[in-house]
């Protein structure tokens, strides 16, 4: 996720962690069973065969945001039990890392909870980068053109765009936002793939993100 105006240094760290690690942790390892979205698998993809009713029961974490901070996904519906509850939980895996950075808690629990493989370090320590700049968020960011592939009954690959041209850094002491022009980087791929843990839940595992790639422009 993008927050704009951070402190120089910070920004430059936050700047570099987006590029590898996407809000959430990158690898450039996508071989056999570690496949992301926008990878070839060389012919078509397995259909899941578990049901979202399996984590109707789980008690999932508390992620409300503060009442300035809000997060629209559009498209997120497909009417498939299946793919809604992959949708459902990536969606949740980004609530996180916000929740995380309003909460100030780096090892949030439900950074870890929507969240496995190098996807978790990256995000626990894009977090840090901004509670340690005394920053914080506030506005508004759109999820769209979700694009989801199953591979198989516990594994996905999830490629959406995000509109960020309405969220901004505040200052986490004084509570002023720093109300930034939009540009091109305020859209941004990503790709990512999940796993269903034992739980059913579809961590996580690996992100990557592009900024101001051409798809996501407005």
């Amino acid at each position: 996720m993008k927050r704009r105006s951070l402190p120089v240094a910070a920004a430059f760290a936050a700047t570099a962690a987006l590029l590898l690690t996407a809000c959430g942790g990158g690898d450039d390892d996508t071989k056999g069973n570690d496949k992301i979205a926008g990878a070839d698998t060389g012919g078509s993809t397995a259909s899941a065969s578990s049901s979202a009713s399996a984590t109707e029961s789980v008690d999932r974490p508390d992620m409300t945001l503060p009442d300035d901070v809000t997060e629209t996904f559009e498209g997120w519906k497909t009417g498939d039990m299946t793919k809604d509850a992959i949708l459902a939980d990536a969606g949740r895996a980004q609530t996180a890392v916000t929740f995380a950075v309003t909460d100030g808690d780096p090892k949030s629990e439900a950074l870890s909870f929507y969240q496995a493989g190098t996807a978790l370090p990256g995000s626990q320590d894009w977090v840090k980068t901004v509670v340690d700049s005394g920053s914080t968020f506030s506005g508004a960011v759109r999820y769209y053109a979700p694009k989801l592939e199953v591979f198989d009954a516990k594994s996905a690959g999830l490629s959406y765009c995000s509109d960020e041209s309405k969220a901004f850094n505040k200052n986490r002491k004084t509570q002023k936002v720093d109300k930034t022009a939009a540009n091109d980087d305020s859209y941004v791929l990503y790709s990512t793939r999940l796993d269903r843990d034992e739980k059913g839940i579809w961590q996580t595992t690996k992100l990557a993100s592009e900024r101001g790639n051409a798809t996501c422009a407005p």
